[in-house]
């Protein structure tokens, strides 16, 4: 089965553009990191290389590697700013594995014991909320 091509219009895209605002928490020349709007707990932080890949299954292995370093940095920081018992670390790959936004990305959630994820429905957090999640993760990452 061929892969399907990589829309530049996707929402990530646009928000690496800069064409929609992002709580961002981190950003470097190969990555952006911000909160995710429908988040599934507290902290729930969105890693996103800038180069373009619907997703794993067809991004460059050298942009994977660079990515994986940031996830593991934004892993530790959100664990930390939310005093979280663990992270639990997610990426989906195309619709049938769950995937809804087709560029390359990783869910970063802080987890605390006896605390299930909230759905990822379709109800928006409130901007200050996440604001103020994003300066706890900005604070530990110095």
């Amino acid at each position: 089965m061929p892969m399907t091509a990589y829309d530049d219009k996707n929402i990530f895209a646009r928000i690496l553009r800069g064409e929609i605002p992002s709580h961002r928490v981190y950003e470097d020349d190969q990555v952006v990191a911000f909160m995710d709007v429908m988040p599934q707990g507290a902290g729930h932080t969105l890693v996103v290389p800038r180069a373009p890949s619907r997703n794993l299954l067809d991004a460059d292995p050298a942009v994977i590697g660079g990515v994986i370093a940031i996830v593991q940095k934004i892993a530790r920081a959100v664990k930390e700013a939310f005093a979280a018992d663990g992270v639990t670390i997610m990426q989906f790959n195309e619709a049938a594995a769950g995937q809804t936004v087709f560029h390359l990305h990783f869910h970063v959630i802080p987890r605390f014991e006896g605390v299930a994820l909230q759905r990822h429905s379709g109800e928006m957090e409130k901007p200050e909320v996440l604001s103020a999640n994003a300066e706890k993760v900005k604070r530990v990452l110095g």
